[in-house]
């Protein structure tokens, strides 16, 4: 099969004929219709995340935002059904059995593996998963379009479920990438007052046309005074890998505001603790989602409460692809179609 594959960071990826995987007796064969290319693939991709450096596999196949249709199964497997169109997310496989499993947060199982990380993913024509954690795709959803719900949606989805953000609260989006730009409308699907904060006047545009109720230049408003004058986000969520953002969002906040934490620079943040404490400011984190907020993601997108903005591409463009997320000029989500 072909497949791209990383053979040593911060080098190009290979594009190149390798054996076609061979499912366990616990895991399905996958022929991959879609995957779609997420900043945490350029990352791991780049060696800039050196904590999980020693659990990430090489050589790689990169990609976690995985949907085909399986094709075999070991013999322990039941369902899913043969022909049957799946999706593969970030998390591979959970144990099921440790304290943070048993109680709803498989998310966080410290034995977890991770598709296109510590096993191989889908930036290839085939993949096995195991058969307990692959999901399955409503129908009526589109391959290209549904492939980044699977990492870009369902972890904003997760991040603003566990928020609580309420109805005719202000909640500043920064960032209108691919999670950004579905964030822009989960948040306005739940009644909130969305404001948009980028540098790019096209994704300010986009963000106004999906929702937001305003949209700021980061690189031409004063963000702050902007915030100022409207009271103070109750809800600052960074979608963007940039370590600007965070401070930009920090001070946007009002009184007793949540940052919510979602983007992963490579460098880590600097918050004013005494700033913090001042103004009882929360700060919550949010890593992908369980199997179960998947789903929900799914049914919000079949329901058309959300769409992906998705540009496909053909597999051998990958490191084209790459060079151009490091311009930061992606408009919504490149999708790899095999």
């Amino acid at each position: 099969m072909k497949a791209a594959v990383v053979r040593e960071f911060g080098e190009a990826l290979q594009v190149e004929e390798i054996p076609a995987p061979v499912p366990a007796p616990d895991e399905v064969l996958v022929q991959v219709e879609a995957c779609g290319v997420c900043h945490s693939d350029l990352h791991l991709a780049d060696g800039d995340w050196p904590q999980l450096a020693k659990i990430i596999k090489k050589p790689l196949i990169l990609g976690h935002e995985v949907i085909g249709r399986v094709m075999d199964r070991g013999s322990a497997v039941t369902r899913p059904e043969p022909g049957e169109r799946v999706g593969v997310p970030w998390i591979h496989w959970t144990c099921g059995k440790c304290e943070l499993c048993r109680e709803g947060c498989e998310n966080l199982c410290l034995a977890q593996m991770i598709t296109g990380a510590t096993v191989d993913g889908g930036y290839a024509e085939f993949i096995k998963a195991k058969a307990s954690h692959v999901v399955q795709v409503p129908e009526s959803l589109d391959s290209i379009e549904a492939a980044p719900l699977f990492c870009a949606g369902v972890t904003v989805y997760r991040a603003i479920k566990n928020a609580g953000i309420r109805p005719g609260q202000r909640v500043a989006v920064f960032g209108i990438g691919g999670l950004g730009h579905l964030a822009v409308q989960i948040a306005a699907q739940r009644g909130a007052r969305v404001i948009a904060i980028d540098i790019a006047p096209e994704k300010l545009d986009l963000a106004l046309s999906l929702g937001a109720e305003k949209a700021f230049d980061a690189s031409a408003d004063d963000v702050r005074k902007e915030f100022r004058a409207l009271g103070g986000a109750h809800f600052a969520l960074v979608t963007s890998a940039a370590k600007v953002a965070y401070e930009s969002a920090f001070t946007s906040l009002r009184r007793g505001g949540t940052l919510v934490v979602v983007g992963v620079p490579a460098e880590p943040l600097s918050i004013p603790v005494i700033a913090m404490v001042g103004a009882e400011t929360r700060i919550l984190s949010s890593s992908v989602g369980t199997r179960e907020d998947l789903r929900e993601t799914l049914e919000w997108a079949a329901a058309g409460k959300i769409r992906c903005r998705v540009e496909a591409r053909p597999l051998d463009q990958i490191n084209q692809i790459f060079d151009t997320m490091r311009r930061g000029t992606i408009f919504g989500r490149v999708v790899l179609k095999m």
